[in-house]
């Protein structure tokens, strides 16, 4: 008995000895890790900013391939829920996103439910560095009884902070692989500066008024002169015209210094569509390449130069039109480098 009393006496002793050092413990922890990824806040935030995007870069899936996950609700807002259920080591738990800034980073709550239960509160954030952007991820919370005695034995930062630096730099190669695949192809849509874009073109009919001998010094007397008949002659036969004001180019004469052109507005509506005093024209659906120019109408030469060069490097045959859409108005916007003319060519 006496020496069931000593061991009674001593294992008191060591629980006192752990509780006080537990009762020392910070009532609050914070663990965090951060790494610096090659890309624009852009970027990196559609990898963080929905519960789907987060799990691709989850360390924890690797302890358990098998675990069940489910999404609740509408995935990338405010509200969202990811539940998850595995073995003894992921346990069983839940995370809600609780707060999305744009650009800058997302706020979720994290409960644990099994083995032990816990909360937390867990952000990502992106701040800028340098050319690229530090993403810090971050979990806080309360200690309460059992994690301050846990914290005793354990080096819990050294743990989660494994955790998130795996992670981290899982979201690192995802972003950074996909910029630079962005990018390559972009620069091979790249010349001379502008942008080319490839996509399909609707069947769109046009209304308006064609001359095919418009010498370029007066093409633009005569869109001011068409463009305004067209818009009263649409308005008259509530013809409902369906984008901006557009011109269709079929040929550039480099001889005579002449364009066989229109001036006028997509409507709605099919080639049947008649206009007192103007023509309808029907521009067939298919492949276009597209500019969006910044600057003078004047000055779109080198926009239309960067289209050629495109269409020779890449193989591709010019047909058909060539339709300049204007789409800011002059009279409305007086700096000239904030007018937006999009330009397209037809090719196959």
């Amino acid at each position: 008995m006496r020496i069931l009393k000593t061991i009674l006496i001593i294992l008191g002793a060591i629980i006192a000895i752990v509780l006080a050092i537990a009762l020392m413990a910070p009532k609050e922890y914070r663990y965090e890790r951060s790494v610096v990824i090659e890309a624009s806040a852009a970027e990196v935030y559609p990898h963080i900013s929905t519960l789907a995007a987060m799990d691709k870069w989850s360390p924890w899936n690797s302890y358990d391939p098998d675990m069940k996950k489910s999404i609740d609700g509408t995935d990338g807002t405010v509200g969202a829920r990811s539940t998850w259920e595995g073995n003894d080591d992921v346990g069983k738990g839940e995370q809600t996103l609780t707060a999305l800034k744009p650009d800058e980073g997302v706020e979720l709550d994290l409960k644990f439910i099994e083995p032990w239960q816990s909360e937390s509160r867990v952000a990502v954030d992106l701040v800028p560095e340098g050319e690229g952007t530090k993403a810090t991820w971050s979990m806080n919370g309360e200690n309460d009884l059992m994690g301050r005695i846990m914290s005793v034995f354990m080096d819990m930062d050294a743990m989660v902070g494994k955790d998130f630096d795996r992670g981290l730099a899982m979201l690192k190669t995802d972003v950074e692989t996909e910029v630079a695949a962005e990018r390559a192809a972009m620069a091979d849509r790249t010349v001379d500066g502008f942008v080319i874009h490839e996509q399909e073109w609707p069947e769109t009919v046009y209304v308006g008024k064609r001359n095919k001998k418009v010498k370029w010094a007066e093409i633009g007397s005569f869109y001011e002169k068409n463009f305004q008949a067209a818009g009263v002659a649409c308005g008259a036969a509530q013809v409902v015209p369906s984008g901006a004001p557009s011109g269709i180019y079929w040929e550039w004469n480099e001889k005579d210094m002449t364009a066989d052109m229109m001036a006028g507005f997509p409507v709605k509506g099919d080639a049947s569509v008649k206009v007192p005093g103007m023509e309808t024209y029907l521009v067939p659906a298919g492949k276009v390449l597209k500019i969006a120019y910044m600057g003078e109408y004047e000055k779109t030469g080198t926009a239309h130069e960067a289209l050629n060069k495109y269409i020779g490097s890449k193989g591709l045959t010019h047909y058909g039109n060539v339709i300049e859409e204007y789409i800011t108005d002059p009279m409305s916007e007086p700096d000239t480098a904030k007018w937006l003319t999009n330009i397209y060519y037809l090719v196959k």
